[in-house]
């Protein structure tokens, strides 16, 4: 069992690690590069972008993280 909680755990933080340096910066593209009405514009549809797409695994991947690693925590005491 400690295995293939180790092997998931290892997936998972190579995951984060691929998914955050996927993500651009705050300040990278159009948006940042013009203020103002190009960020309105652009807001608009941001739910269907890659970023936002991202940002939720990312959210997930960390949740995710955290509970194989209380996992491993008892795992490894018992």
């Amino acid at each position: 069992m400690k295995i293939v909680v180790n092997i998931i755990y290892l997936i998972i933080c190579l995951a984060i690690i691929a998914i955050v340096l996927l993500q651009s910066g705050r300040s990278a593209g159009l948006s940042g590069s013009i203020a103002g009405g190009a960020e309105t514009f652009f807001g608009k549809n941001k739910a269907r972008t890659y970023e936002a797409l991202f940002s939720k695994l990312t959210g997930w991947l960390a949740i995710a993280f955290i509970v194989i690693t209380v996992i491993l925590v008892f795992l490894l005491k018992g």
